[in-house]
């Protein structure tokens, strides 16, 4: 698989489609798989959290969900296709409906993973849910959180969906993973269940397709500024000292 590096993070140069043909692929192997999709803010934090950084390499497939992504490997002189998060959750839904993969939704606030889920099968009448849970307050993602590995060892589902927000969503996967045999794709979906409860409404085509949907999302959610700097101002500079401390 192709890859690019970004701030020591490999990143997968695969389109939309080629990551749906890759998990259909995963789903008939005997393995586990763990999808990440990072963006400008996660390799920023990747940066001060070494373990963070080590997670996104270990992941099977990281796809980038961020333009800033695909400029920065623009800079590099290579290519990266952009997919996002919301987009992959509903082909991975689409495809679970069709052929009978049932999917747990884990995460987000209070109530948002069962309203989620309730939009995902109006969409997707077939699609077999397993269970949608908030899982409540994760403070450590590496403690032993029985009660939500027992809830979702009793439904076995194949694919997990975790919503606890980045970083702790991805070490979550990683640490708890192995405790959950039935599941074989695991991804970290970030605010993704807010889109599909339509809590947030996503940014309009047009913008999507800017790379502006971050502008539309601050201006739905002030309280994201700080983040938008990180994105926006921490993310490049760090891109240009990472490639000038590279060369000297």
């Amino acid at each position: 698989m192709d890859k690019v590096a970004i701030l020591d993070v490999d990143i997968n140069n695969l389109s939309l489609q080629e990551v749906v043909e890759t998990i259909k692929d995963f789903m008939a192997s005997p393995q586990q798989h763990f999808i990440v999709t990072p963006n400008p803010e996660m390799l920023v934090a990747a940066q001060q959290d070494q373990q963070f950084k080590e997670v996104l390499n270990y992941a099977d497939i990281a796809i980038a969900d961020g333009v800033g992504l695909i400029y920065t490997a623009a800079w590099q002189g290579k290519q990266l296709q952009r997919v996002t998060g919301v987009d992959l959750v509903w082909e991975i839904c689409e495809l679970a409906a069709e052929r009978g993969w049932s999917v747990y939704l884990l995460g987000g606030r209070d109530g948002i993973a069962s309203t989620a889920a309730e939009r995902l099968k109006q969409s997707f009448t077939n699609l077999k849910v397993a269970g949608a849970e908030s899982g409540g307050v994760i403070d450590d993602p590496y403690a032993t959180y029985s009660d939500i590995v027992d809830h979702v060892n009793q439904t076995k589902p194949q694919v997990l969906l975790v919503a606890f927000g980045q970083i702790k969503q991805e070490k979550w996967i990683f640490s708890h993973l192995d405790k959950l045999p039935s599941v074989k794709l695991a991804i970290g979906v970030g605010g993704t269940f807010d889109y599909l409860a339509g809590t947030i409404p996503r940014a309009p085509k047009l913008l999507r397709q800017l790379g502006l949907e971050w502008l539309y999302r601050l201006m739905q959610e002030p309280q994201r500024w700080k983040r938008i700097i990180t994105a926006t101002v921490i993310f490049p500079l760090l891109i240009i000292k990472h490639k000038f401390s590279r060369h000297h």
